[in-house]
């Protein structure tokens, strides 16, 4: 009995580590749908720009890729900027029979993004092979009467720590900062944050740019524990796009929510399944939402606040 206990808390933990990172690669996309109301299909390819800026730095200068989150997240913020202010808002101004122009031109940016990288790069699978790789702490160390044996992974750990403190630090930023304010107040009501003087348009650039750092930020948390290649991105756009949807579209907290869910729920359907069948639970889960949670963990959240 006390050998299943110990799978499934394992399996769980497991879940939770790779949920927190989910959830930070999730916030980013959800930003961008709060304010400017489209999905970012290119959300994918920007982390993997990221993390191929962290796996040079580490072979051309040994920088730690954790330590090249610092060099990397404002390199993406900026390229995120420029990609709003230079390509997707001179499209958003037109009109046009398909308002979803703006959809299709990050599908776009993202297979420009690809496939410079395939050229560049080649599709070699490449990682960062750091020293402390494959290490791990033990619980029983701390709780030697314990019967149960858990490890901690210390790349997923560090990476999962790392990303709830850029987490909590984007809540400070949007609840306590004036621009932060402002990126809210267009996200409810863009009309309305018109009439209190919020330039909206400068709001939709930063808040690209910021999703662009979140998911740049996440990229350089993952390059120690996953491998690199060009295609890398589709993935990840998918993963961003199932935990928006089961978020909630826009919510944050829906995000990080939906993050840690769809973290768990990979984790028990590769242990209790097997491993080839996590992207298929990937895409039950998000049908799920959409059948039976249409409005995403936001809406619950919403009906709890109304119903106290």
């Amino acid at each position: 009995m006390s050998v299943q206990i110990e799978i499934f808390l394992q399996t769980l933990i497991a879940g939770l580590l790779l949920g927190g990172l989910y959830a930070l690669i999730g916030i980013g996309m959800t930003l961008i749908m709060g304010v400017m109301k489209i999905i970012n299909l290119a959300h994918g390819e920007l982390m993997m720009v990221a993390m191929y800026i962290a796996y040079w730095l580490f072979v051309l200068f040994h920088i730690d890729p954790y330590v090249s989150v610092l060099i990397a997240t404002p390199v993406m913020f900026f390229m995120g900027v420029a990609i709003q202010k230079y390509l997707i808002n001179p499209v958003m101004k037109v009109e046009s029979i398909l308002p979803e122009n703006q959809v299709i031109l990050t599908v776009g940016i993202g297979m420009v993004l690809s496939n410079m990288a395939t050229i560049f790069f080649t599709s070699d699978y490449r990682s960062t092979p750091v020293d402390y790789a494959s290490n791990a702490f033990y619980l029983s160390d701390y709780w030697r009467d314990s019967p149960i044996e858990l490890s901690l992974s210390i790349p997923w750990t560090v990476s999962f720590i790392l990303a709830v403190i850029i987490t909590v630090s984007l809540w400070f930023f949007l609840t306590k900062t004036d621009t932060g304010k402002s990126i809210r107040a267009t996200a409810q009501d863009k009309d309305a944050a018109l009439m209190m003087g919020v330039n909206v348009e400068r709001m939709r650039v930063v808040t690209f740019g910021l999703g662009a750092a979140l998911v740049g930020a996440a990229g350089c948390l993952f390059i120690p524990i996953y491998y690199l290649y060009p295609a890398l991105g589709g993935k990840f756009t998918l993963i961003a796009f199932v935990i928006t949807i089961l978020g909630g579209l826009g919510s944050t907290i829906g995000a990080i929510i939906g993050g840690l869910i769809l973290g768990i729920f990979e984790s028990m359907t590769a242990t209790y399944v097997g491993m080839g069948w996590a992207p298929v639970g990937r895409f039950v889960i998000f049908i799920a939402a959409l059948i039976f949670l249409p409005g995403g963990v936001a809406a619950i959240l919403r009906r709890h606040k109304l119903g106290k």
